[in-house]
């Protein structure tokens, strides 16, 4: 019906119930955080794998290998000839000391030198080393030798170079220490000290005369210590033998760590 000037405008209850109802859940909402939120942005993707740096390469053991043997100096590595690409080292633990330590080193195409055998423990003379060498003085000789010749009272166990079987590598007795000498030379290295080299060791001529001494192997550990040579155990002569390579014209460096270290 028409409403007229100053009167009030009567609203339908109905209406006002379902209006207050819509306020409330408004404001609920509001109040209890369950009205819809805009989307939140994703978050960035990782960066593919190419992307990221690369590890540093490890440089592998070739490059890793020195260009001078462990332990040797400089003045006694140039004593090694050119053309030599194996070195058996044999360390003294001090001047007058009498046990040692061998250890085989080989040279690859590149120059440089990698450990291939050892260490092995064994002796020198019993009253240690000199560089004046002479026979009877009872000490191995300092320096640097050709290793080529090879011989024993056993059969070859599979020498390249050349090796001499015969029943003159025959020894008996006992050592400084008291101990058996049986056996000693069964495998024999030829130390190329006051010698011919590509002889027999059994050879007896001293180029040097005979009162520089001479006939110093590398013989089979007896225990003890020994005239002049080096010894070795027995499975490691063996080892030595097999590993000894004409084509690289193998020498043996020797004497107290200090001195080789020169």
């Amino acid at each position: 019906m028409p409403i007229r000037k100053g009167t009030t405008a009567t609203v339908p209850a109905t209406r006002l119930l379902s209006a207050a109802l819509a306020l409330t859940g408004v404001l609920t909402g509001v109040l209890t955080g369950c009205t819809a939120e805009p989307p939140r942005p994703a978050p960035p993707a990782p960066a593919p794998a190419a992307s990221r740096p690369a590890a540093p390469a490890q440089p592998d053991a070739a490059n890793r290998a020195p260009a001078r043997i462990p332990g040797i100096g400089p003045q006694t590595h140039g004593r090694i000839p050119d053309g030599t690409t194996q070195v058996l080292v044999v360390t003294g633990d001090g001047p007058d000391g009498t046990v040692a330590t061998a250890v085989l080193h080989q040279r690859d195409p590149a120059g440089r030198w990698h450990r291939t055998a050892g260490p092995w423990t064994g002796h020198n003379a019993l009253r240690g080393w000199t560089d004046e060498h002479t026979a009877g003085d009872l000490r191995s000789p300092i320096g640097v030798y050709r290793i080529g010749d090879a011989g024993g009272l056993l059969p070859d166990p599979g020498a390249r170079i050349p090796y001499d079987q015969d029943e003159e590598f025959t020894v008996s007795g006992t050592g400084f220490l008291g101990e058996p000498l049986d056996g000693s030379f069964d495998y024999v290295v030829a130390i190329d000290y006051n010698r011919i080299p590509g002889t027999t060791p059994l050879d007896k001529e001293r180029p040097l005369g005979p009162e520089a001494g001479g006939g110093v192997w590398i013989h089979v550990d007896h225990g003890g210590p020994t005239q002049a040579c080096v010894s070795l155990p027995r499975e490691n002569m063996a080892e030595l033998l097999r590993a000894l390579d004409p084509a690289r014209e193998p020498v043996v460096v020797m004497g107290p760590g200090a001195v080789i270290a020169r």
